[in-house]
């Protein structure tokens, strides 16, 4: 299965709670924090979701 690289590049200060959530979810802590995730449908509506926020790369 493919996998993808998403990173924060945004900080969640000002987000709804649901966003914040979605971040939390993906594992993303810290601005600048990556997580190298599965390409699933799942994950692509999770990132879909916070699209403003971070940043996606295929690896």
């Amino acid at each position: 299965m493919a996998k993808i690289k998403v990173t924060l590049v945004k900080s969640t200060i000002g987000q709804i709670e649901s966003v914040k959530a979605t971040v939390a979810a993906l594992g993303l802590k810290k601005i600048r924090s990556s997580k190298e995730l599965e390409d699933t449908p799942a994950i692509q509506g999770m990132v879909a979701k916070v699209k403003h926020l971070v940043k996606v790369e295929n690896i």
